[in-house]
């Protein structure tokens, strides 16, 4: 893989509480000329992050229930709406952890396939936090059934805002439970080229990420352009 493949499994992600007008320009820019697969940023920045990025072939996507997913299934159909009416072309929604830690699978698959719909009609791409770091290898699972069942196109490990980031061990786990077609994106903690090399390497087709001119420099000082 050179730096150019890599940088088209990345989300460039821009997610954190003090992120300013700044912060979303300079995101920009390093989407634009790293040329990465997508462009996450809070709901808030949406609509200026896809302007900044018209033409580029970029999409923007954002958050839905993050980052806890606790939010109603009413709530999370109508905030990936607006997200969508804005111009995001992804959805990264956070499964309710609490309803999965109850076992009401049934529940969850009505919350995902809530959002699922909204994202279906539009044509956008619908990718499910799973937190792994909070559930049982039972849990996780069963959650990545409920996940394809429910219509999502990708399943995710972490938000980055639990106890741990994206693990090896879990993006094996999720590979093999949900196939060698489906979506697979790790996130959290990823900050150098040997971690996303290794969870790629793992089975991931997406890496979540905001440390991505790091990962690309380094990743160019390695292999070359």
């Amino acid at each position: 893989m050179n730096c150019k493949q890599l940088a088209r499994t990345i989300d460039h992600s821009l997610l954190t509480a003090f992120a300013n007008d700044d912060d979303l320009r300079n995101a920009c820019e390093i989407a634009r000329r790293f040329s990465v697969a997508c462009l996450i940023v809070k709901p808030y920045h949406v609509a200026q992050a896809v302007e900044a990025l018209r033409g580029s072939g970029i999409p923007v996507g954002t958050t839905v229930g993050f980052p806890h997913g606790g939010h109603s299934p009413k709530a999370k159909m109508c905030e990936a709406e607006i997200a969508l009416d804005d111009g995001a072309e992804e959805l990264d929604m956070v499964a309710n952890i609490g309803v999965v830690k109850s076992a009401d699978w049934q529940l969850v698959e009505r919350d995902i396939a809530g959002v699922a719909m909204v994202a279906r009609d539009r044509k956008a791409i619908l990718k499910v936090i799973i937190e792994a770091c909070y559930l049982t290898h039972e849990e996780k699972l069963r959650i990545c059934e409920v996940v394809q069942s429910a219509g999502a196109q990708f399943v995710k490990s972490t938000t980055g805002y639990g106890p741990s980031g994206a693990m090896v061990e879990d993006i094996r786990l999720m590979r093999n439970v949900v196939g060698p077609d489906y979506g697979v994106k790790a996130s959290g903690g990823i900050r150098t080229l040997d971690a996303a090399l290794e969870l790629l390497d793992a089975g991931a087709d997406r890496l979540g990420t905001s440390a991505t001119l790091a990962i690309l420099e380094e990743c160019a000082q390695r292999f070359g352009e």
